[in-house]
């Protein structure tokens, strides 16, 4: 009864009214339970994500304990480069484990124990010694983090059936950004408050280590073993024409991720009250678009890379018009505008992870994970410090190097194979 009724609300969920041929006999079996585990976990990960987001969540806090400006402006690049850089090196310890879901196992219970040393920091110290104290604990976390990463899109391709992952992340996606929302509305209606936000990075230390006692208990076959250890192969970027096209439009779209502080300094009402509307902003557009992202990327991740180019341009350039036309500081214009460029951030995180799982080979999903996010971390830092050095014009120009990027990455992602 149990596994009709799972297998009756996957379906309803992923759209899945077939057989998997590319999962094996056992793995279809357990694909419905399975795709609902995934959908738990990953909803109580996003939800975490959320409530400790650094670009709004931390940096409120770090103010309010007194953290000198550097280590505020320090923790995004800590957050991004952080969870991407490492995982070149975790791929090989992925590649030797029979069963992978225990590296996400490992990286979630790590990003849940980083979360509660945060909580701990903020409770005792203050000033600069808690922005030092915060901005380590976020780099344990970062690295926690890129352990999921790598080996997430592997496992998923193990249990969930090509035709329906795009609908596992973005269930999740939309569950978690409900969640987000009602802690934004919280904020707005109550005012925030170091002890709401403190409150909020604990339930998502607890959130994580909830989420890892459900992915462990995942249905997963073993795999066959990788003794090589080392490095994922770098000749693949060359050699893998379909991965080097990916790379490429991923670099461009690297602008939805690093654009949203400079909308922020355009906007003249950019004061700490301002945290639930962003928050709203941001939540919103995930609860909205995740779902349905993830559902045309099971059609066309490709495509919705482009789209969410396109997007994210209109986005980018719209801002920089209304702070050209003395509009910034108009109420809710430039959270208005961060709300269309989340839709489009969203666009880019359930297009470029479906279609890396579509797109690499079976036993190198890890590896083509790997190599991709660790150039796209290097790109952010390099894209960051170009971001920088335009800002040092204006802020205004930041954001027209991003749109233009965006663009780009339209051309680039119609380039790239149909792998659906």
């Amino acid at each position: 009864m149990t596994k009709d009724i799972s297998a009756e609300v996957f379906e309803a969920l992923s759209g899945a009214e077939d057989d998997a041929p590319d999962l094996s006999d056992h793995a279809q079996q357990a694909e419905a339970p399975n795709g609902l585990r995934h959908m738990a976990s990953l909803s109580m990960t996003k939800v975490a994500d959320g409530l400790i987001d650094p670009k709004l969540v931390l940096s409120w806090l770090l103010n309010a304990l007194g953290a000198p400006a550097v280590f505020v402006g320090l923790l995004v690049p800590i957050r991004e480069a952080g969870a991407l850089l490492p995982q070149m090196f975790l791929a090989g310890w992925v590649g030797r484990l029979r069963h992978k879901k225990w590296a996400w196992t490992v990286g979630s219970a790590g990003q849940g124990i980083a979360a509660a040393v945060i909580v701990l920091v903020a409770l005792m110290v203050q000033g600069a010694a808690a922005g030092a104290m915060i901005c380590a604990a976020l780099a344990v976390l970062a690295v926690a983090r890129s352990a999921c990463s790598v080996s997430f899109k592997e496992i998923l391709g193990k249990t969930v059936g090509k035709s329906r992952r795009g609908a596992i992340t973005g269930t999740a996606g939309t569950a978690s950004s409900a969640a987000v929302l009602v802690f934004a509305a919280i904020l707005i209606w109550q005012g925030a408050s170091e002890v709401l936000v403190i409150s909020a990075i604990a339930l998502a230390a607890v959130l994580w280590l909830l989420a890892a006692g459900l992915f462990s208990t995942l249905n997963e076959e073993k795999s066959e073993t990788d003794d090589r250890g080392g490095l994922p192969d770098i000749k693949l970027l060359w050699q893998e024409q379909d991965l080097r096209r990916f790379i490429i439009t991923r670099g461009l779209l690297v602008g939805t991720a690093l654009a949203p502080p400079y909308l922020v300094v355009i906007s003249e009402r950019a004061e700490l009250e301002q945290l639930g509307a962003m928050l709203v902003a941001s939540a919103a557009a995930s609860f909205l678009s995740s779902y349905v992202w993830g559902r045309l990327s099971d059609r066309s991740s490709r495509k919705v890379l482009a789209l969410a180019g396109f997007v994210a341009a209109l986005a980018l350039f719209g801002g920089v018009a209304l702070s050209w036309m003395d509009y910034g500081d108009t109420p809710y214009a430039i959270p208005g505008v961060l709300f269309v460029l989340m839709i489009a951030y969203h666009g880019v995180r359930q297009g470029r992870s479906t279609y890396l799982v579509d797109m690499a080979p079976k036993d190198e999903k890890a590896a083509y994970a790997a190599l991709s996010n660790t150039v796209i971390g290097t790109l952010l830092l390099v894209a960051g410090l170009g971001g920088g050095l335009a800002a040092l014009i204006s802020a205004q120009w930041a954001l027209v190097v991003f749109g233009v990027m965006s663009l780009a990455a339209v051309a680039s992602a119609l380039s790239m194979r149909e792998v659906e």
